[in-house]
Formats: structure tokens, C-alpha cells, sequence
């Protein structure tokens, strides 16, 4: 199936042939359709699937569709999509008459029609770029809102209007509070990460946003994992929707090899470099729980010689920014970086993916190693297992079905004795 066959308008298909694609991935290629047909969607993806361009290049076609209808935002697509549901037209008369004389007669500025929530300022650029990418024959103004930006010029672009808002929750609800943004006519309503997003605690600011768009919209949800809260939150937000899985659930990429190393914690450090050093020309993603001990990790590389930098949540966005790029451009041959951090970094033929700590929570570690083998490539997850790390491994292994290769490396082989000192809430008198 090709991208034309699919149905997009021209515009689109211009846009998709100039950023070098010619056939959709198996989640765009049945989330275009159903989308396209007004449905609410809930997808199981994880990353590096295309899932981003699944959700954009139809809500961008269903934008311009409106657009050329003149159906400006006054009305909803219920008149076509078969439902028998439409949006009451606002009294802009009413809005107009409240203006001061001297503004009365100018043309008020664009309400979203789409909003995008994210779970991290990354993630937030990606989709942004994404939008820009696929959008840019069309015209549309979009924004990216997050924490960490300067407010002053999300404010003024606010100001001059908008039709696609791409945000974090936080920062959209700082907008709302300061009467910047007017969410009254938003047609889309997408949550990207949607597992991510309430691992981080938004569910109470996704709801109060909830209260702010209009009951009649489309809603997308796409999840990397179908959590218990996940499938509440769907429940809640989708209206009959389509259910799409285009893998097994909390599967990992079958183009990833992934190897377990045994290793006490006192030496992951040296054993990290000599995986760094014996792979010189190899961009590796570097995993940590703690965001101050991926900066000190970071600096302690740098000191053997390795060009690393961090990237967390301490850091300023032009750091963040600044500390990718190099990443990306290949300037940086190390990022560490934390799990709140990673969200949306999308790396192209990334070959090296390290959690120097095992994640406390299974799920996160199919998120990890998805940054490497994506878009169909292959690459590498190495895991650094000391002895009270265990059964985080086994936790992982019993979710994807899939016991790692365990591989020894001569010289820092863990000491099997300092397991039975790491047992939590075992009394010290029972301890070796």
C-alpha cells in the first residue's frame, strides 16, 4: 500500500514524497483510514513505529478540509461523519461586542482546532516538527507549549493565533489560568504517550483540560503500553473507539539483540567505559534512574576520555536542546540520560542502547531499548545487572517473554555473595 492509496490530499502527498517516504508503516497505515472516518482511536505502539505521522497527516487533512468548506471552527465534522452530531455556532457577536472600540474591527485571532498533549519538552519537538514537516504546504500555524521555554513568546505567538497546539500539560495550564489560550473550539483532542503521561502524574491536569474543550471532538490516544490506567483513562475519554495494536503488547523489537552483563554496582562505571572504548565510533543512549547521577556519570566519562553529556530534568531547555543536537549531529559520541528525559527522542540509526541501572518498573525497559532498531533497522540493548538487580531482570523477562542473553565479561565478574546483602526489608540480623 502506497500513501496515495490512502487517500491524502496532494498537499500532503507532496510533503510526505519531499521528507522521503513512499509507504505508510503498519500503524499509520491503519490509523489513517479510521481516523479519516471520524473515529476515536485507542493505539497500542510503542516508539519508533511512525505512530506521530499516524495522527498528523489525518488531522491535517481533516484541517484543510474544513478550511476549504469555510467551516472555520464554528461548526464540528458530525454533518459528515454519519453521527448526527454538531456543535452549536457560538454567538461571536456576543464575543465581539465585549472588545474595546479600537479593536472591534480587527479580525480576532485563530482558536485551535487540535490540540497534541505530550509527556516531556522532547517529545512536545518532535510531534511540533512533525506537524511542520507534513504541514508545510498547507496553512496552518501551530505552537509548541512547554515548561522550560520563555513564556513571553509562547504568549505572543498565542496572541496571534494558532490552529495546531502541541503541549505539555503543566505549562498549557498556566496559559488557560492567564486567559492566553482559548480551548473552546479545539475539534482534536490527541494524548500522545498516554502511559507515559500518567506514569509522570498528569492525570489530574489532563482532566482539568478535559473540562475546557468541547464534548463533541475526535479523541486519539496511542499508548506504548495498555496499563490498567491507561484503559481507565480510555474509557473515560474515547467514545466508541477503534481499537489498533500493531504488536504484541509490551513486546520488545525483534531487531534488537539484548544482553544481560552480571557486574557488581562498584564496577558498571569501568565496565561501562571499556564498552564505550572498544566501540569508538558508536553513538550509545545511556540509561539511568537518577537525574544527579546522570550528570556526574556524564562528567566521570568525559574524564575517560569519552565525549558524553547529560540530558534531565534539571537542565535548562536551551541545554537540553543544545546537549541533543550534538547527540544527533554526532558531535557527542555519549548521551545519558533519565527515563523523564528520553521521552521523544527520536535518533536515527541509533546502534547502542545501555541501562547502567535496571528500571524499577518492567514496562519502562521496552521504552529504553526501543530508541535502538527503529523504522525497521536493527541495534543493540546492553544491561548492566548487578546481583540485586535481579529481579528487576526477571520482572522484565516475564513481560516480554524473552530471557536475555546472559554474557560475563572476563574481569568483572559480580561477587554472588553481595546478593544476600541487597534484600530489601530483610532484617539485619538475617543478612551475611
Amino acid at each position: 500500500m502506497s500513501f496515495s492509496e490512502i487517500g491524502l490530499l496532494p498537499e500532503l502527498l507532496r510533503a510526505v514524497a519531499a521528507a522521503g517516504y513512499t509507504e505508510p508503516t503498519a500503524v499509520q497505515a491503519q490509523s489513517i483510514p479510521a481516523i479519516l472516518a471520524r473515529r476515536d482511536l485507542m493505539v497500542g505502539a510503542r516508539t519508533g513505529t511512525g505512530k506521530t505521522a499516524g495522527f498528523t497527516l489525518p488531522m491535517l487533512q481533516l484541517l484543510e478540509q474544513a478550511r476549504r468548506r469555510g467551516d472555520g471552527g464554528d461548526r464540528g465534522y458530525g454533518d459528515e461523519s454519519g453521527n448526527g452530531q454538531e456543535r452549536p455556532r457560538r454567538n461571536h457577536e456576543r464575543l465581539r461586542r465585549d472588545q474595546e472600540p479600537a479593536r472591534r474591527n480587527q479580525k480576532p485571532p485563530r482558536q485551535a482546532q487540535a490540540l497534541i498533549l505530550t509527556p516531556t519538552r522532547e517529545l512536545a519537538a518532535q510531534v511540533g516538527e512533525s506537524v511542520q514537516t507534513y504541514g508545510k504546504y498547507l496553512p496552518f500555524r501551530s505552537a509548541i507549549i512547554v515548561g522550560g521555554a520563555k513564556m513571553n513568546k509562547q504568549i505572543e505567538q498565542l496572541a496571534k493565533g494558532v490552529d495546531i497546539l502541541i503541549a505539555t500539560p503543566g505549562r498549557l495550564l498556566d496559559h488557560v489560568q492567564r486567559k492566553n489560550v482559548d480551548l473552546s473550539a479545539v475539534r482534536f483532542f490527541v494524548l500522545d504517550e498516554a502511559d507515559r503521561m500518567l506514569d509522570m502524574g498528569f492525570i489530574n491536569d489532563i482532566r482539568r483540560l478535559l473540562r475546557l474543550v468541547p464534548r463533541q471532538r475526535q479523541n486519539l490516544l496511542f499508548s506504548a503500553t495498555y496499563t490498567n490506567e491507561v484503559k481507565g483513562l480510555a474509557h473515560t475519554l474515547l467514545n466508541n473507539p477503534e481499537k489498533i495494536q500493531v504488536e504484541a503488547e509490551n513486546s520488545s523489537a525483534d531487531g534488537i539483540e539484548q544482553i544481560a552483563h552480571p557486574v557488581d554496582h562498584s564496577s558498571k562505571r569501568q565496565l561501562l567505559v571499556k564498552i564505550l572504548q572498544d566501540n569508538p565510533a558508536a553513538q550509545v543512549l545511556v540509561f539511568m534512574n537518577m537525574k544527579h547521577s546522570a550528570a556526574r556519570l556524564a562528567e566521570r566519562i568525559k574524564k575517560a576520555g569519552v565525549n558524553a553529556t547529560a540530558i534531565h530534568g534539571d537542565r535548562l531547555q536551551s541545554q537540553r536542546v543544545a546537549a541533543l543536537k550534538g547527540f544527533k549531529n554526532g558531535t557527542v559520541q555519549v548521551l545519558v540520560a533519565t527515563d523523564l528525559a528520553s521521552r521523544g527522542l527520536d535518533i536515527e540509526d541509533l546502534p547502542f542502547v545501555i541501562n547502567y541501572d535496571m528500571p524499577l518498573e518492567a514496562e519502562v525497559y521496552v521504552h529504553r531499548i526501543g530508541r535502538t532498531g527503529r523504522a525497521g533497522k536493527t541495534g543493540i540493548a546492553i544491561s548492566l545487572v548487578a546481583p540485586d538487580e535481579n529481579q528487576l531482570l526477571k520482572n522484565i523477562e516475564k513481560l516480554i517473554g524473552l530471557e536475555l542473553q546472559k554474557q560475563t565479561v572476563p574481569g568483572f565478574e559480580p561477587d554472588t555473595r553481595i546478593s544476600r546483602l541487597y534484600v530489601p526489608g530483610q532484617p539485619l540480623s538475617q543478612r551475611a
